[in-house]
Order: C-alpha cells, then structure tokens, then sequence
C-alpha cells in the first residue's frame, strides 16, 4: 500500500483529503504543519505529498525547495488557495510536480495522486527508503548519507527490493528478476545474497530493512 502524506492547517480539509486517499486505498499520514516532515520522511516510505503553501510559520512551496536542496525527491502535488498564474508557476519553480487549487474535486485530486505516482515511478532516478538512497544514474547506494561499497549484484538485489518496497517478494520472483536465469540457480541462492546483502547496509543488525516472512519471502523496509 503507497503512502501518501498530506500537510496542510486546516483540520476540515486535511480530515476531507485523508477520507478521500483512505477510500481509494492508500495510507496517509496527516500533519497541520511541517515540523515532523523530515523525520517521517526518513522513517517512511513515502510515495507522495500533498503540500498546502499557506501553513503556520511556513509558506509551503518554500518548504519545498528546502527540501529538494537537501536531496529529498519525493513527488508533490501543492494543493492551495493560491490560484494566481503566477503563484502557480512560483510552485512549479520551487520543486513542485503537479497544482490543485482549492476547492478541488475529489475525483481530480485521485486522478493526480495516481499519474504523478505513476510518472515518478517511472522515470525516478533515486530511490529513497527511510535513510537509504540509491542513486541508479551513477549506481551508488548511501546509508545516512555515507556511501556504502556494494557489489554488482549486491545492488541490483537492493535496487529490485528499493523499487518494490513494503511489498511481499518470494524467492523465485527475486531470483527471476535480479539474476535472470533463474533455471540454472538454486532457491538457496536468493538467501545466501540477502544475508550477505544485510550485513553490508545493517551490519549491527539494528535497522531491519529487510525482513524475512516465513515460509513466503521478503519484505522491505
């Protein structure tokens, strides 16, 4: 299930939106201001957010581009009162995907959330779960912003979990899609590289970014 997290001070709308998302089975994290962002951000993976621009102590936007300065590259969609050409334009300049103006329609706002997902899936570069990053265009891997020395196939079995995040994947789908020629490998394979996979971005064993559900495969983060 993708999630979604939604800002925005107005407790009617953010109950309203978060009705909307819930219904069309997404799960949403809900904040009436940006303090815990970052944190949630780190902590979750996060497919979307749906940012106002007129918050407490913060315009929106510029929240944004904070955010895209510091390499966050989770898609947004502003969702504003600020319906101006050049506001609009001013969202799209500071880091934003997709504009809403309020008031929105609800099956508008589910059409957006659904193609800037699907758009950014498609054409994401980086890849973020809680404080892993994978960069695909220069095949580095970073834990807490460090970079971490990851063999070929160490990262593509990353890549493969990072890409499918917080879904059930067994063996043999792994074995499929990361070594290819899965009628020449054994199932045994896929458990030898995971373990070995874990003790090279979890060495203390102390974050679990992959977890093994018995009798069925993996999940991560």
């Amino acid at each position: 299930m993708q999630t979604i997290l939604v800002v925005d001070d107005e407790p009617d709308i953010l109950e309203f939106i978060e009705y909307i998302l819930t219904k069309n089975k997404y799960n949403v994290i809900s904040l009436k201001d940006t303090q815990k962002m970052e944190q949630i951000l780190s902590e979750e993976n996060v497919s979307l957010i749906l940012m106002d621009r007129n918050l407490p102590k913060c315009e929106g936007s510029l929240y944004i581009e904070k955010l895209r300065n510091k390499g966050y590259n989770v898609p947004v969609i502003y969702v504003s009162a600020k319906d101006n050409n050049k506001d609009i334009l001013k969202g799209f300049d500071r880091g934003g995907d997709d504009y809403i103006t309020k008031p929105f329609n609800p099956d508008e706002l589910v059409a957006r959330v659904k193609a800037v997902i699907k758009r950014y899936k498609k054409d994401s570069n980086i890849l973020k779960c809680k404080d892993i990053v994978f960069d695909k265009i220069n095949s580095k891997v970073f834990i807490a912003n460090k970079e971490i020395k990851l063999s070929k196939l160490d990262k593509k079995l990353l890549y493969e979990f990072m890409k499918n995040s917080g879904i059930l994947l067994d063996r043999g789908i792994l074995l499929q899609n990361v070594w290819e020629d899965s009628f020449e490998k054994q199932l045994k394979t896929v458990n030898v590289a995971i373990k070995r996979l874990k003790e090279k971005i979890d060495p203390n064993g102390e974050k679990e970014y992959i977890k093994a559900i018995r009798g069925e495969g993996y999940i991560f983060c």
